[in-house]
């Protein structure tokens, strides 16, 4: 399927016209793809004067700079005092701990004592689980012939899933959802909200108390989960800080939300416009595997990620300093004509698919496995259960998250006297 263009960024000229500024207009937020590919062609190592950073979107150059950048770019606390922003400094001491901020070696340690948790092998044992839940979803709509894909499947079944995995109780999954779309927002976006600043340093405080009783309760009541293991999990002897399990539970809640969740949302919506690829899974389900993949390239759930120039280099003939900043759009990657053929087209059984929607190298989603088998068995449970499955009509509104692309309700229909689990 084309995608169509947006005239809005095709009447504009010179630099304005491929800042990334504009997916602040929700026509460009809804469909982005005109827009990346203007800087695929046009400038592909393009400085954005609105932002202040290089803007990097073929295939090769995302690849190098996810592969070779720092990924160390938030501020430290020292920093925002010396900015006058002392106010942010507890978001600060929460994400210089993280190690979606952190390069090797700190990384490395971090990494290697979180992903326990996820490994594949882990990860196929939780897939009867995951199936039983997505049924349980589908089961409370099956009678009613419709639903809202978000609020009673996408949003719900990587809450259970990421309060199971993290060993918290399921009654607090709604909790965690909010903390975690509040600081979904702050990852996301690039444009300044200072209106937004008390809510999310609430919600940083309201996160990190509530991790801490975790904590304090799993020492005297242990509960298998990512808290205990990131508690309890020792490399030659090298043990966590509180404050580093606090930290990495926090973004590991908030990537195995958002991600997962905005796949489904994506996916869904990418199926309803493409009834002859739904065909094609309706008649071959061992499709749903390679289908997910596609839904991942093609609506990507992470749209971009930044990093941080280590020393000067040149990347696709432009001098980046020490020091810039540089936005890796994945999402722009992923339609890269000169790594995907029709690039442009949804295909369920496109075979040659090494996107980057999950990253790359040392910062690969180590949820990747997690989240492909929550998606799959999703998919292949509405492929089963709901027949003739098509919009209701409303218009589609887009999160306002400039980074992380996802819908805020995708309403449909579907057969229900037909129905079958």
């Amino acid at each position: 399927m084309s995608t169509p263009n947006n005239g809005a960024i095709s009447r504009s000229t010179g630099a304005s016209a491929l800042s990334l500024y504009h997916l602040l207009d929700p026509e460009v937020l809804g469909n982005p793809y005109p827009l990346f590919c203007r800087l695929r062609t046009e400038d592909p190592v393009h400085w954005d004067v609105f932002l202040h950073t290089w803007v990097v979107t073929r295939y090769i150059d995302v690849l190098e700079v996810l592969h070779s950048f720092s990924a160390e770019r938030t501020h430290t606390p020292e920093k925002l005092k010396s900015m006058g922003l002392s106010e942010m400094s507890p978001i600060a001491q929460l994400m210089v701990k993280q190690m979606l901020f952190m390069d090797p070696p700190s990384h490395t340690r971090l990494r290697s004592l979180a992903s326990q948790a996820f490994s594949p092998a882990r990860v196929a044992v939780l897939r009867s689980h995951i199936r039983e839940i997505v049924n349980r979803l589908l089961d409370a709509v099956q009678k009613e012939g419709q639903l809202d894909i978000i609020r009673d499947l996408a949003e719900p079944l990587p809450a259970i899933v990421t309060a199971e995995m993290l060993g918290v109780p399921l009654s607090d999954r709604l909790q965690l959802k909010a903390w975690s779309a509040d600081f979904a927002e702050m990852l996301g976006n690039f444009q300044h909200n200072p209106e937004h600043a008390p809510r999310m340093l609430r919600a940083v405080q309201d996160m990190t108390v509530y991790f801490r009783d975790t904590i304090r309760r799993q020492k005297d009541h242990p509960q298998e989960g990512l808290v205990h293991s990131l508690m309890t999990a020792e490399v030659d002897g090298d043990r966590l800080t509180e404050e580093e399990v606090v930290a990495n539970s926090i973004v590991t809640m908030v990537g195995g939300q958002e991600t997962t969740t905005n796949l489904i949302g994506n996916g869904v919506l990418t199926m309803l416009r493409n009834p002859g690829e739904v065909k094609r899974l309706q008649e071959d389900l061992s499709l749903i595997p390679s289908a997910v993949e596609e839904m991942l390239r093609y609506e990507s759930p992470s749209q971009h990620t930044g990093r941080l120039a280590a020393q000067d280099v040149e990347l696709g003939g432009r001098l980046i300093k020490k020091g810039q900043a540089v936005m890796a759009v994945m999402a722009a990657a992923n339609r890269d004509p000169e790594r995907f053929s029709d690039p442009d087209r949804f295909d369920v059984a496109r075979t040659d698919n090494r996107h980057l929607a999950f990253g790359y190298a040392a910062h690969f989603c180590f949820g990747a496995a997690l989240a492909r088998v929550e998606a799959q068995e999703v998919f292949g449970a509405i492929i089963r259960r709901l027949p003739g499955l098509e919009l209701q009509p409303s218009p589609l509104i887009w999160r306002n998250n400039l980074g992380l692309r996802g819908l805020t309700a995708l309403p449909i229909r579907f057969q229900a006297s037909h129905a079958a689990c």
